[in-house]
């Protein structure tokens, strides 16, 4: 079941001031992940209970001492099935990789998480390989949606677990990645935050790869401030509470285009109340149209630049291993065969132009408005049982978010849906570079819906 999610920042406050200890909190998380009532067997792929709890001791031991705190230390924080840690294989949510040698040393991102303190409870589910936007994985299950679990629906992907570790506490916050909407989709289905960083901030190195052009690391976690926190651990950024602007002084742009076609009357009713209430706060909207965003689409055409990237890292495993794959993860990999690789440096050339026009429209606004996803959750049942129902999905799914992957760009989904309804994600998008400055704009636009009571509510400490 979905739980009431407490802000990073007074999580720590509560351990600051010994209201609570970290063993505790990470007690209550590992029972979540193995109550058999639960969706921990299949949102984690491995819990690491005992090397959680003795680092949750040391912190908390470190804490009593007076010795210097971290940003996230105690803190309990799941992670992706495809970072590498010191001694562990590195599956990727893949049965072809289940046995592989353990990774000699940690990814840099975990390192800077082990660094800032933070308690690793496991690693989570995840679409095999992060190639698809739906999360269902064919070998180790598929964590049900928090909003309709007795049916069954998806909780997006790639970062499938990962969602669901925050959304039923079994960890504070949940490392992933973003190839082409990885972390927005599942938190927007599972009414979570997540954010997209430039590609660069954050290193890729002991990150089993889908594409080296497009993936970028990132977190799903409660609010605004909860992602900017981890992002600068994971950046390595100095970090501060996110302050308040002047609303007043934001110019927003509505993408127009087909990222607004064929939405969901949920997903269109909620988008439209938040930008009513954005507007009332007294924000500058205006419409953007971006003439080289409907060249985007035939940019991925067989899989574009992201499935030529994959293919080439998957080649000998698949000429080996090729049954051992979940069939619809392999066929869309295939599929960059086509590509030779003259088109695949037309495809580099191409996107370098239209992320220099992207730019361009940028200095006009201070970020893109636009739904995270077109619909709300499908039922995993239907899914499972049509290629052509899973298909036509993914390709919904990953739409929108898509966009900004391939600006290089850095993006945010805030929920926008009230408490009850299904899950929706209202996304912001901003250039390369642009991090800091998203995530403050993030911040101010997430208690504004709050306040405007077209959202779910936020408790208010930062």
């Amino acid at each position: 079941m979905a739980r009431r999610l407490s802000p990073i920042a007074n999580t720590m406050e509560s351990l600051a001031t010994r209201e609570t200890s970290s063993h505790e909190l990470v007690e209550a998380c590992l029972a979540a992940a193995v109550d058999t009532s639960g969706q921990g067997a299949r949102t984690f792929t491995r819990i690491d209970a005992d090397s959680a709890m003795q680092t949750a001791d040391t912190m908390d031991k470190r804490r009593r001492a007076g010795a210097p705190q971290g940003l996230l230390s105690g803190l309990p924080i799941s992670i992706k099935d495809l970072f590498d840690v010191a001694g562990q294989p590195t599956p990727a949510g893949s049965i072809v990789l289940a046995d592989a040698p353990p990774a000699p040393k940690d990814a840099a991102a975990i390192a800077r998480l082990r660094d800032a303190g933070a308690v690793l409870v496991g690693r989570t589910n995840m679409t095999e390989f992060a190639y698809s936007g739906l999360g269902i994985n064919p070998h180790y299950g598929t964590p049900r949606n928090p909003y309709d679990r007795i049916i069954g629906r998806i909780p997006g992907g790639s970062s499938s677990g990962a969602a669901v570790s925050v959304s039923d506490g079994m960890a504070a916050a949940a490392i992933g990645t973003d190839t082409g909407g990885s972390l927005r989709i599942p938190a927007a289905l599972c009414g979570l935050t997540a954010f997209k960083p430039t590609a660069h901030r954050v290193p890729c190195d002991g990150v089993l790869p889908l594409s080296r052009s497009f993936d970028s690391v990132g977190p799903i976690a409660p609010t605004v401030n909860c992602c900017a926190r981890i992002d600068a651990v994971l950046s390595g950024d100095p970090y501060a509470p996110l302050v308040s602007t002047d609303i007043t002084q934001l110019r927003l742009g509505i993408l127009q285009g087909y990222v607004l076609d064929d939405l969901d009357a949920d997903v269109a009713r909620r988008f439209e109340a938040a930008i009513s209430a954005l507007s009332t706060a007294g924000v500058n909207i205006k419409e953007v149209h971006f003439s080289a965003l409907d060249e985007i689409p035939g940019c991925y055409v067989n899989g574009g630049m992201q499935a030529f990237e994959a293919y080439e890292w998957h080649r000998q495993l698949i000429a080996k291993h090729s049954e051992l794959y979940d069939p619809r993860v392999l066929v869309r990999i295939l599929r960059s065969k086509e590509i030779s690789q003259q088109q695949y440096l037309e495809l580099t050339n191409t996107r370098h132009r239209i992320i220099s026009e992207g730019e361009k429209e940028f200095t006009n606004v201070d970020a893109w408005l636009l739904p995270t996803v077109p619909g709300i959750a499908p039922l995993i049942s239907d899914l499972v049982s049509d290629d052509a129902a899973y298909f036509q999905a993914n390709a919904a799914m990953l739409r929108n978010t898509s966009i900004v992957n391939f600006l290089d760009g850095c993006a945010l989904s805030i929920p926008c849906h009230l408490p009850g309804e299904a899950p929706v994600g209202f996304m912001l998008a901003a250039p390369t570079g642009h991090d800091h400055k998203l995530l403050r704009i993030g911040a101010v636009i997430e208690a504004t819906l709050a306040d405007a009571g077209c959202a779910i509510v936020r408790p208010s400490q930062p």
